[in-house]
């Protein structure tokens, strides 16, 4: 039996010390009596302030990025060895905003090129995070684009390979299904076909790691809120979601985790 997960991204959306804080000690509370699992994903200035904030809590830490390489001349960058040693269990790896893939007009096209990930760094990172005992929360998903084009299914199927690649146990592994169209625009993948996509998912892992697809973690992420998190979970292949703006205040975070 999987084990339910909800991860906060919380993006940069808490962006001062206090409201960091006091967001993660109303989630902690909240999740003493979840039947979850439960993450948040701060942005990194607030790392240590919000693990003090969740400590004595079933919460987990987690990172919204990292680099692949340990340590070195890499300005800015973010080791996988220093998120382990300050408290991080989970690192998002591959979002859609870090692939520079966003949502129609959310960037000028010209700046897309700051963002830079790709499937090989994307892969890179996972090697690096398992390595260190970082649990990696990869993420795949289509542009809208891809979807009309009829590729989702191509795509998907892609990145997971890619991402997977060289790796050699899927321990820790968490894969989130995050349809790029739906990411804060308010629109949210329909639940029957977010479980179809999961499955597709699954199956492609199993190509790989036969039986053990059937225990990692799958989740939804893209405009989940309140009001639609029961409808997700109530599909089979669905273990979870990666909540973005709706995990970024204590109240709507800790409705999700008790949407039951």
């Amino acid at each position: 039996m999987r084990k339910e997960l909800m991860a906060a991204n919380w993006k940069l959306y808490n962006v001062t010390l206090e409201e960091n804080v006091k967001e993660a000690k109303g989630i902690a509370e909240s999740a003493k009596d979840a039947d979850c699992e439960v993450v948040i994903c701060p942005s990194a200035p607030f790392l240590i302030p919000v693990k003090e904030a969740i400590a004595g809590s079933p919460v987990k830490l987690g990172a919204q990025g990292v680099f692949w390489e340990e340590k070195g001349g890499f300005t800015a960058q973010i080791s996988p060895q220093s998120l382990k040693d300050i408290g991080c269990e989970y690192v998002i790896i591959g979002h859609s905003e870090t692939r520079g893939r966003f949502g129609v007009g959310s960037v000028k096209e010209e700046l897309l090129s700051y963002f830079s990930e790709t499937d090989e760094t994307v892969n890179l990172k996972v090697l690096t995070a398992l390595k260190v005992g970082l649990k990696p929360i990869i993420c795949v998903g289509e542009t809208i684009n891809e979807r009309k084009a009829g590729k989702q299914d191509e795509i998907i199927s892609y990145q997971v390979e890619m991402a997977l690649r060289n790796v050699e146990d899927l321990d820790g592994i968490v894969i989130a299904y995050e349809p790029v169209w739906a990411i804060g625009t308010g629109e949210f993948c329909d639940p029957e076909e977010a479980n179809r996509i999961i499955g597709l998912i699954r199956n492609k892992v199993r190509e790989q790691f036969g039986e053990k697809a059937d225990e990692m973690r799958i989740l939804y992420g893209g405009s989940v809120d309140p009001n639609n998190i029961a409808s997700f979970m109530e599909k089979e292949e669905v273990d979870g979601a990666l909540v973005g703006r709706a995990s970024a205040k204590a109240e709507s975070f800790s409705k999700i985790i008790h949407y039951k």
